[in-house]
């Protein structure tokens, strides 16, 4: 993993203080809300050449590696050469992230009612698809394991839930105002989807489309990705002929404080770029992926 930069005024625990241009320090005091400044992309991701990698891969060793693996791992490659997607808005202030941190809820039984417990991954520069998936199917093995909590931020949303409600109220209200001042203690934050560069939702896995979903103006989160179900679509190819393909469609909410729109694009067609040269997964987050921006 890198080294952490050295700390200097105005930084967070975990996070770096960031100057801003002029018009987004103007627009963190006009719309101080995080939902009040959401974009929201759409689009269909070309994963033929994924499909194809997984069945290879998933032939040869004794756990299954999915698109949503790869999707996570993905978006990690993405951050890691997209630094200002890794920023967020807090205290009227932006910051960057010290590390690259991905979050996701899996349910403990694919059943109405069912417990759901909060997953996340921290990114390393020596992680790739391997690392990544042996940590989610094991992460979510042994939570399947237990009809109970696992710990970590689960265990500490049981116990505030279990608090009379004035009580919850003004707890709530103190928590608020520690998280607008970043001060805030690890046991609160550590583990918690809304403190991560990118909350994803595996709505494939249960066989939905891709949607929209609001970002949180508590916490840190700035952007949350929905992947939907794997499906087969009519392609119009570079060369203008067409062809029927594997495809994902994806939706993604992002708080536009923190880049522009060509930021953003950009950082799509990255995702769209791995995805069709998915053997890049193999190489470890600290290797360039060698796409061409232009």
């Amino acid at each position: 993993m890198a080294e952490k930069k050295k700390r200097k005024w105005g930084d967070r625990r975990d996070a770096r203080y960031v100057k801003a241009p002029g018009l987004q320090t103007i627009m963190c005091y006009l719309w101080p809300k995080r939902t009040d400044c959401e974009v929201y992309l759409n689009d269909t991701i070309d994963a033929t050449e994924l499909v194809k990698y997984l069945e290879k891969k998933n032939a040869s060793q004794d756990y299954r590696t999915t698109i949503f693996h790869c999707a996570l791992i993905a978006m990690a490659r993405m951050i890691k050469e997209r630094p200002m997607m890794n920023r967020f808005i807090q205290g009227y202030r932006m910051y960057e992230r010290d590390e690259i941190t991905l979050s996701f809820v899996a349910k403990r039984v694919f059943a109405d009612g069912a417990d759901e417990s909060l997953m996340t991954l921290t990114a390393h520069d020596d992680d790739n698809i391997d690392t990544f998936s042996k940590k989610i199917v094991g992460d979510i093995t042994e939570m399947r394991k237990s009809e109970h909590s696992t710990g970590g931020i689960d265990e500490v949303l049981d116990k505030f839930a279990a608090l009379p409600r004035i009580v919850l109220i003004i707890v709530v209200r103190i928590i608020r105002w520690l998280d607008f001042w970043g001060l805030n203690l690890d046991a609160l934050t550590e583990g918690d989807p809304n403190y991560t560069t990118i909350l994803a939702s595996n709505l494939g896995s249960i066989k939905c489309p891709a949607v929209y979903h609001h970002l949180n103006n508590y916490g840190t989160n700035s952007i949350l990705i929905t992947i939907g179900t794997l499906h087969k679509e009519e392609v119009l190819m570079e060369d203008g002929h067409k062809e029927i393909r594997d495809v994902v469609d994806v939706g993604a909410t992002l708080d536009e404080r923190i880049a522009d729109g060509f930021y953003f694009a950009r950082s799509l067609k990255l995702i769209k770029y791995i995805f069709a040269h998915p053997e890049m997964l193999d190489q470890p987050l600290s290797e360039p992926s060698g796409f061409d921006y232009k």
